[in-house]
């Protein structure tokens, strides 16, 4: 594998699928040009993200662009395929008349992929992960990544990873990485300014370093407490509990004390670990894209991250 084929910093495309609000389709092609034209190379999504809304969103979107495709790097995920049926518990407002159904299965993973390529206008993907098999991680060992091996063996993908929220599984996926064919792991949500769990001495990203695996991390913004710390916030996608939103809310006012934005902060925290290889960050429009590239080149002052990291304690 080419060990660059992921940039620094990417887009992260679940908005587009209409995460917790509608996005609409111009808003969709306007935060994707809004990247391109910010420099932004890598783009991740997955079927999940909309029942393939934010798939097709961003393959509109980059082919009207004109960008070569070699230039771009795109990510998706496999693990669920897309049936017809509502999902009346999706966090995704995209109206769509089909509903994710989990498949790690060699025909799954296949017919996935062949799924996403399709709405994705492109014949191959610079990576692939396996999307929260959280309750199935037997499946993923016995048939998903075997099969990703053989689909990069055949060129159709470039790279093979696996994404979650949780880092108990992702290590024990690491330790495995040359077994498996892993390069990348995506850890969202697990390492950031609320939640340092992936940076444990010896935990994930630890491990990821001594195996050689790249981190990816998202959910930067732990789903929106983050980049707006107030009540009725969400945290790890549902309503944060009262003690998340007080510590939010500290951290933003010691942000302010060093004249700093917290997303500012949140946004460069991944960079504290020297295994972080790429941060993701998602958009819903133009204009939040041209905020988080702001925020990616804030001047932070070393003393402000103790004294974020002091927010934390008693709060665990």
């Amino acid at each position: 594998m080419d060990g660059d084929v992921i940039p620094r910093h990417g887009l992260g495309t679940a908005p587009l699928g209409g995460l917790f609000t509608e996005v609409t389709e111009e808003d969709a092609r306007a935060t994707v040009h809004a990247a391109l034209h910010q420099g932004i190379r890598y783009f991740d999504t997955a079927p999940l993200y909309g029942n393939g809304l934010a798939e097709a969103r961003l393959g509109a979107a980059l082919q009207e662009s004109g960008i070569a495709r070699e230039q771009i790097s795109i990510s998706t995920k496999v693990g669920r395929v897309l049936v017809p049926g509502i999902d009346s518990d999706s966090a995704f407002r995209d109206g769509s008349a089909l509903r994710p159904q989990f498949d790690y299965s060699a025909d799954g993973i296949r017919r996935s992929l062949d799924e996403s390529l399709v709405r994705l206008q492109i014949d191959h993907i610079d990576l692939v992960l396996v999307h929260d098999p959280d309750d199935h991680e037997s499946d993923a060992l016995a048939t998903a990544f075997p099969t990703l091996i053989r689909l990069r063996d055949e060129g159709v993908i470039g790279a093979i990873g696996v994404g979650m929220n949780q880092v108990a599984m992702l290590t024990r996926f690491a330790t495995k990485a040359d077994d498996i064919g892993l390069d990348y792991v995506l850890a969202a949500g697990r390492w950031t300014l609320l939640d340092r769990s992936a940076g444990l001495v010896g935990g994930l990203l630890d491990t990821c370093a001594a195996n050689n695996v790249r981190v990816i991390i998202g959910g930067v913004f732990n789903s929106g407490l983050l980049a707006n710390p107030s009540a009725g916030g969400t945290f790890d996608y549902v309503a944060a509990d009262d003690a998340t939103v007080a510590v939010a809310q500290k951290m933003a006012s010691v942000c302010r004390d060093f004249n700093v934005a917290l997303t500012a902060a949140a946004l460069q925290f991944p960079w504290r670990h020297a295994a972080s290889s790429t941060v993701l960050v998602g958009a819903r429009n133009a204009a939040e894209v041209e905020r988080n590239q702001i925020d990616a080149a804030a001047e932070i002052p070393d003393a402000l991250w103790p004294a974020l990291e002091a927010c934390l304690a008693g709060s665990h």
